[in-house]
């Protein structure tokens, strides 16, 4: 299952949509409401719930996590770790009754997508964090990630992991390179071709292609890339939508070019190196999914101080390892430059993890669909996409 969530139909995220969009009185919290009492002096634990297969685990014991163990090693923190993140609405619908009544969510810290953080940050349902305690967060936070448009100086989020939605294609098997979004239309690609069904995943570079600025795009623009993608599923153009399956799709042939996320390539290109990813020259969408406090976290120092042991460069570099998306933390490059393992010390020169300044400037982050346009939009993109 992919990190990043599908928006399936309207379900949970119309609902979470209705709820922030109406306003409804009960759902914001204000910021005097929003902190607990904080156990971490005398309470030394911390429940830490993240996705499926996003952690590094020892080679001869996967229910050991290196860097985890090292943590509670050297602070005498004990976390309990839980992979209980498999989508972005599904887990929202779990823990929004707790945090619309002020309630505690049994968590302290959190990983979900910066769109989905857009909507907690704008109900007010996570505590700002001291990043006077986080000293390695504020000296190596990427600083492209720095300030998204949710969360101004991110004093509510932090990154875990980053990633790019780009294109991936089978250059041997279509015969000629794709540079553009634009390439994704040619006719030799009728009928091979994918886009992700999730409207959150998906609409930033079907923009870019049309030469928008996603930090500020408009209504307008939304609706042109609607009328564009309508067509193209009418003339069969376009094959389907899809989630984390395109990886299958385009492993066995059945597609020549899909939208793709960067860190599933990598792991694609391990089996076949004749797949090959590409932000377009019109750009392609940096995304992240960050850590967050929810309200009433019985353990929010401890939450801030495993947060700062992930931004250590070496912890950073060991992580990365693993989970093969863009790192948050630059200075990890040079760790793993310098190491004796060939494999490892390659991983320093992948742009998918440590992406060079010609990329970055390609990358951008989009302004996230805000809780009066949700719904309608949601709506729109799902009748198109046959959610």
């Amino acid at each position: 299952m992919s990190r990043r969530s599908l928006l399936r139909a309207l379900g949970a995220g119309a609902a979470g949509a209705t709820l922030a969009g109406c306003g409804v009185p009960a759902a914001f919290v204000e910021p005097g409401d929003r902190a607990g009492h904080d156990s971490s002096a005398t309470d030394h634990t911390l429940h830490f719930a993240n996705w499926p297969l996003y952690i590094d685990t020892d080679d001869d014991n996967e229910s050991k996590r290196p860097t985890l163990d090292a943590f509670s090693k050297r602070t005498g923190i004990s976390v309990t770790y839980t992979e209980e993140i498999n989508d972005n609405d599904e887990f929202f619908g779990k823990i929004s009754p707790a945090l619309m009544n002020r309630q505690q969510t049994g968590r302290d810290l959190i990983v979900i997508s910066d769109w989905m953080a857009a909507r907690f940050v704008r109900l007010g349902w996570v505590q700002e964090m001291d990043r006077a305690k986080q000293p390695n967060v504020a000296k190596y936070l990427d600083p492209q990630l720095r300030s998204p448009a949710f969360d101004e100086g991110r004093l509510h989020s932090v990154p875990w992991q980053s990633g790019i939605t780009g294109i991936a294609y089978n250059r041997k098997r279509l015969g000629r390179e794709i540079r553009s979004t634009g390439d994704l239309w040619a006719d030799d690609l009728r009928g091979r071709v994918t886009l992700l069904s999730g409207l959150d995943e998906s609409f930033a570079l079907l923009m870019q292609g049309n030469g928008v600025d996603i930090t500020r795009w408009t209504s307008d623009d939304f609706h042109e890339i609607c009328e564009q993608t309508e067509r193209r599923v009418r003339s069969q153009h376009i094959r389907r939508f899809t989630g984390n399956d395109y990886i299958k799709d385009l492993a066995t042939g059945d597609v020549l070019a899909c939208q793709a996320y960067s860190g599933d390539v990598i792991q694609l290109q391990a089996d076949n190196p004749d797949i090959e990813f590409v932000v377009p020259e019109e750009g392609a969408e940096l995304w992240a999914e960050s850590l967050m406090i929810p309200n009433l976290a019985r353990h929010k120092r401890n939450a801030e101080r495993l947060i700062d042991h992930y931004y250590d460069p070496e912890i950073a570099a060991e992580l990365a390892t693993w989970v093969n998306y863009v790192c948050p933390v630059p200075a990890a490059r040079d760790i793993l430059a310098s190491s004796k393992d060939e494999e490892t010390a390659a991983l320093a020169e992948d742009p998918l993890i440590f992406p060079d300044d010609r990329m970055r400037q390609r990358l951008a982050i989009a302004r996230d669909i805000t809780s009066e346009e949700r719904t309608d939009f949601a709506k729109k993109w799902n009748s198109i996409v046959g959610l």
